[in-house]
């Protein structure tokens, strides 16, 4: 039997809501996956938990549906943030992508002084965003900020989350070595990817002048940046986060 499709709805859900699906939602379930009145269908909207919906009506104008009831409560993720500096289009999409299912709470493009990317576009990060959450199950989008520099986002950082950069000159500590021995395990944290040409030297030294900052090394081979990005954001989950089953 196939699974239901699962969508991201904007407004709160209830049981016995009776809502209207956006022009692309309602395009996807009755154009695309040809359903009809009757049709069950997941929903969520990042507050409230999950719910099986039905289709009421489906016709060329408007999709309308109505919640029947709550298939799993509302669970919120673990309190870790990636930053990153954009690439170029397909690998920013994937980066989204996996810091989505990897469960990034929060997503920051970060502009450092040798990045080279395209425009930056905040809406296409949101909608893979998205997408991302429907597929992997998520009860919840990260929130997707505006692009910033690195100086100002240290500027205005808040000192009780630690941040981890990934460090490729060789002078960070194991993943293991970090993490491990963080005083407390569910500290709101940060993940800091560079650009595919590395920090430079001036960012080293104002990285590692920050008492909140620690340095980490993810081996001798240098990543891919979305390579980085989903092996930090691992590490951090296995060690500290919410793949720690059992404890």
């Amino acid at each position: 039997m196939a699974s239901k499709p699962r969508l991201y709805i904007t407004q709160e859900l209830r049981e016995n809501l009776e809502f209207f699906l956006a022009d692309d939602q309602a395009h996807y379930l009755c154009n695309v996956l040809r359903l009809s009145a009757k049709s069950l269908f997941l929903a969520f909207d990042g507050k409230n938990g999950e719910f099986e919906c039905e289709i009421l009506k489906c016709d060329k104008k408007q999709v309308a549906a109505r919640v029947l009831r709550q298939s799993r409560a509302f669970e919120k993720g673990a309190d870790i943030w990636l930053l990153f500096a954009p690439v170029k289009k397909d690998r920013t999409d994937f980066i989204i992508e996996k810091a989505t299912e990897l469960g990034a709470s929060k997503i920051v493009p970060v502009i450092t002084r040798r990045t080279i990317s395209e425009k930056i576009r905040k809406e296409r990060y949101i909608a893979q965003a998205v997408e991302a959450a429907e597929q992997c199950r998520r009860l919840e989008v990260p929130e997707i900020e505006e692009a910033r520099s690195l100086e100002t986002v240290l500027k205005n950082w808040d000192k009780n989350r630690t941040l981890y950069f990934m460090d490729e000159s060789g002078k960070g500590k194991t993943p293991a070595e970090v993490f491990i021995n963080e005083p407390e395990k569910n500290m709101p944290a940060a993940v800091l990817i560079g650009p595919e040409g590395g920090f430079d030297d001036q960012e080293f030294e104002l990285l590692r002048k920050q008492s909140y900052v620690r340095a980490v090394s993810l081996g001798k081979r240098i990543l891919r940046a979305e390579t980085a990005v989903a092996a930090a954001l691992s590490c951090w989950q296995a060690y500290c986060g919410d793949w720690r089953i059992g404890e």
